[in-house]
């Protein structure tokens, strides 16, 4: 009885996630430039830099998930499911799975040496196929205020996101996407994102949000 309750809770989670200012936050159009009409040797410098950091970063990802089946401290079921159990007192909502503290002991110094490559880096993030972030970096994990315009910012780790930019890079099965927009604030900023693939399918993505050199 306490299972199916936690399981209905988890999946009312994700419902309710759709409903929450993350999900359904206008954004301005992205200019995107994706591996299904560029090719990579069309890249500039930066780019590419940023590419094959992205790529390291997926597959050291998807190397750390498999290992997590492997050694069975989580069913691949369980790791492509989509339970997402609400935490208390949370504003804006978050949300606990199965298997994220497994990410924080394990994706968040990945995460975190991506960041530390390049000023330019505002963020390096693993994201599953419905917007979830279980181990945001640690300067967007702060512990939550109870001020919502002050976590909102700085308090944004295992959030479901379901803004137009997120889904792309979730749902996005090509071999890089970059999606480039400007911020409410006028930055110009891009979201590059690669596939993560689990046993050959498709889990999430990584992405790299960064400044462009040319919007400097």
């Amino acid at each position: 009885m306490m299972n199916s309750t936690r399981r209905t809770l988890a999946t009312f989670g994700l419902l309710c996630a759709a409903l929450t200012p993350t999900g359904a936050r206008a954004q301005a159009q992205a200019h995107v430039k994706s591996a299904a009409t560029t090719s990579a040797e069309s890249l500039n410098t930066q780019e590419r830099e940023l590419l094959a950091l992205a790529n390291d970063l997926a597959k050291r990802c998807a190397a750390t998930l498999e290992k997590w089946t492997a050694s069975k401290e989580i069913t691949e079921e369980k790791l492509f499911g989509a339970l997402y159990y609400p935490m208390p007192n949370a504003s804006p909502p978050r949300y606990s799975t199965d298997w994220d503290l497994l990410s924080d002991r394990d994706v968040l110094a990945l995460e975190e040496a991506v960041l530390s490559k390049s000023s330019s880096i505002l963020f390096a993030i693993l994201i599953d196929r419905n917007g979830y972030v279980p181990t945001h970096n640690q300067r967007f994990a702060q512990p939550q205020t109870g001020n919502r315009a002050v976590d909102l910012v700085n308090s944004r780790t295992k959030m479901i996101y379901l803004d137009q930019t997120s889904l792309a890079a979730a749902h996005n099965h090509a071999a890089f996407l970059f999606q480039r927009y400007p911020r409410d604030t006028g930055e110009v900023i891009v979201d590059l994102s690669v596939p993560v693939l689990v046993h050959g399918a498709h889990w999430g993505a990584v992405r790299i949000g960064y400044r462009p050199i040319d919007a400097n």
